[in-house]
C-alpha cells in the first residue's frame, strides 16, 4: 500500500475541493425550479413567481388594473399583502400550486407591498398604482 506524501495529499485535496465546489456552483445556477416552457411570454400586467422570486419585483399599473400573477416555480407560493411582519389584509391568495395563478384588481392608486408567506422575508413585491 502506498502511502501519499504531503504534496500528493494536498494536489487530492485541491482536486477534491474544485471538484466539490463545481458541484455546488452547478447546483445553484441550476434553473431546475422554472417551469416556464419556451414560447411563453409574459403579460403587461403579469407577475410571474419564478426561480423564488416575483418578476418584476415592482410593477407600476394605472388604477382599475387587475394584475395576474402566475407560479412559474415547481414549488407552492401565495401572494400576500403588506410585508412579512405586517400583513395589510387587503388580498391574499392562498397557496398557488405550480402553473397556478392568483389575479387582483387595484382599484385605488397607492404602493402596495406583498410577499410569499412560504417563501418570507426573501420573496417580496411591490405594485404602483396611479
Amino acid at each position: 500500500m502506498k502511502t501519499l506524501s504531503i504534496c500528493e495529499k494536498g494536489s487530492a485535496t485541491w482536486v477534491i475541493s474544485v471538484f466539490l465546489s463545481f458541484l455546488l456552483i452547478s447546483g445553484c445556477t441550476n434553473n431546475n425550479m422554472s417551469t416556464n416552457s419556451p414560447g411563453s411570454s409574459q403579460g403587461p400586467n403579469e407577475v410571474w413567481m419564478q426561480n423564488i422570486m416575483f418578476n418584476p419585483t415592482t410593477l407600476n399599473v394605472s388604477v382599475g388594473t387587475t394584475v395576474k400573477w402566475t407560479n412559474k416555480d415547481n414549488v407552492n407560493h401565495t401572494v400576500t399583502s403588506g410585508t412579512p411582519s405586517n400583513a395589510s389584509g387587503l388580498f391574499d391568495s392562498g397557496t398557488i400550486a405550480p402553473n397556478g395563478t392568483y389575479s387582483y384588481t387595484f382599484s385605488t392608486a397607492g404602493t402596495f407591498a406583498y410577499y410569499c408567506r412560504v417563501h418570507a422575508p426573501m420573496m417580496t413585491g411591490t405594485i404602483v398604482v396611479k
